[in-house]
């Protein structure tokens, strides 16, 4: 029987269902605070069920001997080390869809409450005062709210405020134009957003192209009196600069549920008078709390008895009979999916995936998830191969899937083509018989590269000078080339080459890198 440790607090009925399906159940819902004791027991489980208190550190993973599934009741899987977990082959699973309304209604509570400064009013008003005059609000009625991310949670806020007769515009540059129609937004880019907003609203991951998407820079581009709500991730505005703004009051208000450290007993928005700060409450209401402590449960009971895998972040929805020969393809397509994504900027129309050869008769299902996973990840954050389908289609992107049996020059080919609303990219890729996925193929330019963790993809004029330039530009900062794979259209026209590098490229080390003569694009790729 497999024995599951729950370090947080889970509703009984998530208890039961562990106990209804097979599954030994140590509820311990204060372990997650004690690290050293987690660390201590943890071997004993085959699986552990947490919300956000308890930390799966790699010291933890490293005693997790017999763990094979962890599972988050909630989105967020920040306090679980990803890739320490997949090293040691553990299932992590999340449930991402659980308290999607719940944020949505906690971020138009706080813009209400910001509207009329209701926690002012009423501290105010308890103290015996009678301040009427003081406390003069604005009406959210016929007034524009910028949405910052307009998927699953960022959309349901939209519905809200166009009930509410709000106008809304919206930056995602993932949703389609045909989309944005659908939900009843105007797409904007992000500086026409803040011109015209007077209400902001965050609703993306935190990733390196959101942090700090609203710094000083960003705030002093918005209209003079915006307020601004944060129900998605701290770290997606400059607190300090924010502070600074609403300071100078060119930043009327803000409302904060979620800070750069948390718990939050101390922070640099503390004590203004226009801001409201609640302590990361998005999803704390009884029926989301419920849904997903039942949801992770139902998840990890169905793995740990029959292999099922639901919503998992680090492995496709794939049965166990299929994974052996299934896994190198998954590998693959989902790099070949992250290739894509890192290099696109603008929002994604179609997706096209073509299966070649053998791997037409794999489960291609779950390939595609897989390369969606890899193209949606480096822009969104926290994508699974599970939920990557639904949010592609949220923001109504059009997935073609087609196969061919007969193989061409490789015995399996997957090839990804995106098309933006400024381009079409395409790639192929292919595993031989070691094992490992290759790149075979880049905007029809032949070549034959393996995944690293740390490339540089560069675009250039086949032209005599390059290869020792840019070696030389490397040298020069001490940075070690492991491979080096090149193509080309034809003698002296288009070329492409992938670099294999040992540690990150500095930003000045890109910069010299892309004013190479016969460079025309350069970009730093992690896998």
């Amino acid at each position: 029987m497999p024995k599951v440790l729950i370090s947080d607090a889970l509703s009984p009925a998530a208890v039961q269902i562990f106990k209804d399906r097979g599954v030994e159940v140590d509820f311990q819902p204060a372990l997650g605070k004690d690290k050293d004791k987690l660390a201590e027991i943890i071997g004993n489980y085959d699986g552990l069920a947490i919300r956000s208190a308890t930390k799966v550190t790699p010291k933890i993973l490293e005693n997790a001997k017999n763990l094979r599934v962890i599972g988050r009741a909630g989105i967020g899987v920040d306090n679980v080390d990803i890739p320490a977990a997949t090293a040691k082959g553990i299932i992590v699973m999340n449930t991402p869809f659980g308290n999607s309304i719940t944020t949505a209604e906690h971020a138009i509570s706080l813009m209400l409450a910001l509207a009329r400064q209701i926690p002012e009013a009423d501290r105010s008003t308890q103290a015996g005062k009678w301040e009427k005059n003081k406390f003069m609000g604005v009406e959210i009625t016929a007034k524009t709210l910028g949405v910052i991310g307009c998927g699953n949670i960022g959309s349901i806020v939209a519905d809200r405020a166009l009930g509410l007769r709000m106008k809304v515009i919206a930056f995602d540059p993932y949703l389609s134009p045909e989309r944005a129609i659908d939900i009843g937004v105007e797409k904007v880019e992000l500086d026409e957003l803040l011109r015209r907003a007077d209400f902001i609203t965050l609703h993306t991951p935190l990733t390196d192209k959101t942090r700090n998407i609203l710094d000083a820079t960003a705030l002093n581009k918005t209209k003079k009196g915006v307020r601004i709500v944060n129900c998605a991730r701290g770290g997606l505005v400059d607190e300090n600069a924010l502070r600074a703004a609403l300071d100078t009051g060119h930043v009327a208000g803000a409302a904060f549920d979620v800070f750069v450290t948390e718990p939050a007993t101390e922070n640099v928005l503390f004590g203004h008078p226009n801001v409201i700060c609640t302590p990361h409450l998005g999803a704390s209401t009884t029926e989301a709390q419920e849904n997903v402590a039942l949801q992770v449960a139902e998840q990890m009971a169905d793995y740990l008895m029959s292999g099922a895998i639901t919503n998992a972040i680090n492995f496709p929805s794939i049965s166990a009979e299929e994974a052996p020969k299934l896994k190198p393809f998954v590998e693959l397509a989902e790099k070949l999916g992250s290739f894509a994504g890192q290099l696109t900027e603008t929002g994604i129309s179609k997706v096209q995936i073509a299966y070649e050869g053998a791997v037409s008769q794999m489960n291609t299902r779950a390939l595609t998830s897989a390369a969606l996973a890899g193209l949606l990840r480096p822009m969104l954050g926290d994508v699974n191969v599970v939920s990557a389908p639904v949010i592609a289609k949220e923001r109504g992107m059009i997935i073609e899937e087609t196969t061919r049996q007969v193989a061409g020059d490789y015995d399996s080919l997957i090839t990804i083509t995106v098309l933006t609303e400024r381009q079409s990219r395409h790639v192929s890729g292919t595993v031989f018989a070691d094992g490992r996925p290759r790149i075979v193929n880049i905007k029809g330019i032949r070549m034959d590269a393996e995944f690293a963790p740390s490339m540089v993809y560069i675009t250039n004029l086949d032209k005599p000078g390059f290869i020792g330039k840019f070696s030389g530009t490397l040298g020069e900062a001490n940075i070690n080339i492991a491979t080096f794979h090149v193509g080309r259209e034809a003698p002296g026209a288009n070329a492409v080459a992938l670099i294999e590098i040992d540690g990150e490229l500095p930003e000045d080390v890109l910069a010299k890198v892309r004013a190479l003569p016969q460079v025309q694009s350069a970009k730093p790729l992690h896998f």
